[in-house]
Formats: structure tokens, sequence, C-alpha cells
């Protein structure tokens, strides 16, 4: 792999991010938009009576978590679409270019976009709030890791699906986090769920991390089992991940259906 071509991939995002405002804009408006919606809910459920039940920490948190996870994703494939939106995907392909040198830089752009909206989601989130997702320590770490990992899992997956079936079907961009968010034990913890709906559950592995977040805001402690297992089935899917692009991009040249992202 060339680190100058893994480069110029997130070169070309950066420069396609700078100079477009509305781009910019993209990044920061919907997470703060959703961020001050369930802000304002929490405050008024914690000025009824719910600040035992520790909503501003759990509710916040779980909105600051969850918009990490899709904007890891989406840092990936909204990139591959630009791509196939501006019609250039093929001329990259053309160019001695690797599909695992394209998916590292778009890794390296996801990381940038995440970092710059999660950053103002926590800023805005401790000045009008007065919430600091810092609170949760050493545990953001683990955290963190298995939400990236999870998101570059599930956006290389759906890049890997559009490069198979072609740009009709995109909306899996946006209609796969939609799916997964009823079984990911976002807002509510897993025993909630049908019994015979929670071995999905179990094997989404953000639903560790919400889990994990309640536990330590409600119990103080956390269980560093889940954790683990959050870790390998992250992984596992990451791994899976991979495999399938590389499956599907083969299918894609031997079947000539990079056509589709010239005429689509």
């Amino acid at each position: 792999m060339s680190s100058k071509r893994i480069y110029a991939i997130f070169l070309r995002q950066f420069f396609l991010l700078k100079r477009s405002p509305s781009r910019i804009m993209q990044i920061f408006y919907w997470s703060l938009l959703e961020l001050t919606l369930w802000g304002i809910i929490t405050k008024y459920l914690y000025a009824i009576g719910g600040e035992k039940f520790g909503f501003i920490t759990v509710i916040l948190g779980t909105v600051i978590f969850w918009n990490f996870f899709t904007r890891v994703m989406n840092g990936i494939t909204i990139s591959f679409l630009e791509d196939i939106w501006s019609r250039n995907l093929i001329n990259l392909f053309a160019s001695p270019l690797r599909v695992g040198e394209y998916i590292a830089g778009l890794l390296a752009v996801s990381i940038m976009q995440t970092f710059l909206a999660i950053g103002a989601m926590v800023l805005a989130a401790w000045f009008f709030f007065s919430y600091s997702i810092f609170q949760f320590g050493f545990l953001l770490i683990p955290f963190i890791f298995i939400l990236f990992i999870s998101g570059w899992a599930l956006g290389i997956f759906t890049t890997a699906v559009i490069l198979r079936f072609g740009p009709s079907v995109e909306i899996l961009v946006w209609s796969i986090p939609t799916i997964i968010m009823p079984f990911s034990a976002i807002f509510y913890p897993l025993e909630a769920l049908p019994t015979f709906l929670r071995p999905i559950s179990y094997a989404i592995p953000i639903s560790y991390v919400f889990e994990g977040m309640r536990e330590v805001v409600h119990k103080g402690t956390f269980n560093a089992l889940s954790l683990a297992i959050g870790f390998a089935l992250s992984f596992f899917f990451f791994f899976a991940a991979i495999a399938v692009l590389f499956v599907m991009y083969r299918m894609a040249l031997r079947k000539g259906l990079f056509t589709r992202f010239m005429t689509d």
C-alpha cells in the first residue's frame, strides 16, 4: 500500500470540505440539532423530578455516542457517494490506486470528520447543558474504540454492497443505521426488548457500549467481560466487512459493473 495514494484520497476530501460551506455545515448541523433537541427534553425531565434517574447523563451521553457511531460510518459512505455522484469513481480505480488504499484514505477522512463533529457536540453540551462526556474517565477509550471499529465495519460493508448492486441502493447509507438502532439498546436496556429479539442485540457491538454507559451511571461499575465481547464483535465485523468489500470489488471488476457508476 502506498501512503502517498492514501494521503491523496484524504487530501481530496479535505479540499472538497474546505471549499464547500454546505459540506462543512452538513458535518455540524444535524449533530448539533439533535443535541439541542434532546438537551431541552432532558432538562424538562430533570425539572419534573427525573434527576434520580440521571436523565441528562444517560440521554446526552447516548446522543453523543450514537452520533459518534453514525459520523464514523458516514465519513466513509458519504465520501464514497461523492465519488459516485461526481462520476469520479471509475477514474480513481482506472489509476494505480488499490481498493485497500482507497478505503484507508476514507478511514482517515472518517477520523477527521468525526472529531470535528463530536468536538462541536462536546463543547455545545458543556456550554449549554453543563454536561461533560469526560465524566466517564478512562472508560471513554474502550467506548470510543468500539464505536470507531463498528462504524468503520458498517461503512465498509455498505460501500461493498453499493459496489455490487450500484447507485440504486445508496439509500442503505441512511437506512442501515436506522434499521440497527432499535436493536442497539441506545435509549433503553436490552431487557426492554422482547426475548426473541435479544439475540440480535447481543450480536451488535455498540449495544455493549450503551449498556456499559448506563451501568456506569446507575451503578458506578462496569462489566469488563461485556466490553471484551464488544471489542471482539467489532473486530470480527470489521475484518468480515473488509473481506466482503474485496469480494464485491473483484466481482464488480470481473462483471464490468463499474460502468453503472458512469450512467446511473
